[in-house]
């Protein structure tokens, strides 16, 4: 994108009101922000008051200074700009509706790496949280994902760390802009991010980092991630957040149990009980989970058991999967025309007599199909 684009582009998401969903809306609707501010009185299809707002932001001049000089921050600091229609663009927010219509990037990571993992936690991590960070880093190691987490306290600074330290590379989503690093104790470490990994925010330079931009944060580490896990989360708090815009995603979530009454498993346990996260006890579980592979070979799966007696709904799930392939839940409801609680626990059964596995994206496959 060239400087009076990206200008454009800038001072299009700096109008009150506007924000992503809007933002992108109206630059695929015209092609481009400079052609939204130059044609948008020219189309029918605009919201009156989306009219009004750029009408008004055409004359504020404090819009057009502060995209100025970012630009010059950009330049300055050597950032990249990464357009959601551009391919180099994390490719899984793409389909996240409410994804940033940029962002700045500094670092050497992939963002479209084969596999991306997201860690999140409390800010007051326990011991048992931070081995438990520890021993799953760790474990991941041949699998080579790329660790993201939020740079915060905690778990977050305990990914980030141990990733580091296993030679993966690890992503900070920040909730400010890159002029600074928050918390600061955090910057040594985030220098050694730029080398393996790297640092990444929608916010201008100068944002502080206020309470209300973390929830924001977070719906970009759900969106760019394979899988969320939750290592120690109170009951409310920014992990739980991440866990359920991941969740309503698509995305996999999973969480690491606690004992009953411990303040900082209390989330994890929560997640759990609601069905919005799986059990997860270490990296094994979660490389199966996901269907990764291991030093170039496929995780064995468990052997599906010969001659199940089955009700006619298995069956018919079972033709079904076999004949179309993986599918979700929804589509396979619509395809055998059985209402979706039934196939709901006709799947569960299938699954707990390893006949069926749930694949990344919560699509069933029959055991042993390539």
């Amino acid at each position: 994108m060239d400087h009076t684009a990206l200008s454009y582009t800038l001072a299009l998401t700096q109008i009150p009101g506007i924000g992503s969903v809007n933002g992108k809306k109206l630059i695929r609707m015209l092609g481009s922000a400079r052609n939204v501010f130059d044609h948008y009185h020219e189309s029918k299809d605009f919201n009156p008051r989306l009219m009004r707002l750029i009408r008004q932001a055409l004359k504020d001049r404090a819009i057009w200074k502060r995209a100025e000089d970012e630009m010059k921050f950009i330049e300055k600091y050597r950032l990249k700009v990464l357009f959601f229609l551009d391919p180099d663009y994390p490719r899984r927010l793409v389909d996240c509706f409410d994804s940033p219509v940029y962002l700045f990037y500094k670092g050497s990571a992939d963002l479209n790496a084969e596999k991306i993992i997201g860690i999140v936690g409390t800010r007051s991590a326990t011991d048992y949280g931070k081995s438990v960070t520890r021993d799953l880093i760790s474990g991941l190691r041949q699998e080579s994902p790329l660790v993201v987490s939020g740079l915060a306290y905690g778990i977050d600074s305990h990914a980030h760390r141990a990733a580091l330290d296993n030679g993966l590379d690890t992503l900070g989503v920040l909730g400010h802009g890159l002029d600074r690093i928050y918390p600061g104790n955090n910057k040594a470490m985030a220098e050694k991010m730029l080398k393996q990994g790297g640092l990444l925010t929608e916010f201008f330079s100068c944002t502080e980092p206020d309470r209300e931009n973390f929830p924001q944060r977070n719906r970009i580490i759900a969106g760019l991630c394979d899988a969320i896990v939750v290592v120690e989360a109170a009951e409310e708090g920014g992990a739980l957040i991440t866990a359920d815009i991941a969740h309503s995603y698509g995305r996999d979530v999973f969480a690491i149990p606690g004992r009953i009454g411990d303040k900082y498993s209390g989330g994890c346990n929560m997640l759990m009980k609601l069905k919005k996260a799986e059990v997860l006890r270490n990296a094994e579980d979660l490389i199966y989970e996901m269907g990764w592979r291991v030093s170039g070979k496929k995780v064995p799966a468990l052997q599906p058991k010969l001659f199940i007696p089955l009700t006619r709904d298995e069956e018919k799930v079972i033709e079904l999967l076999r004949a179309e392939g993986d599918l979700d839940i929804d589509e396979i409801s619509r395809r055998s025309e059985l209402p979706v609680n039934k196939v709901a626990v006709a799947l569960l059964n299938l699954e707990m007599e390893n006949v069926i596995q749930c694949k990344p994206g919560k699509l069933f496959r029959v055991q042993g199909l390539p």
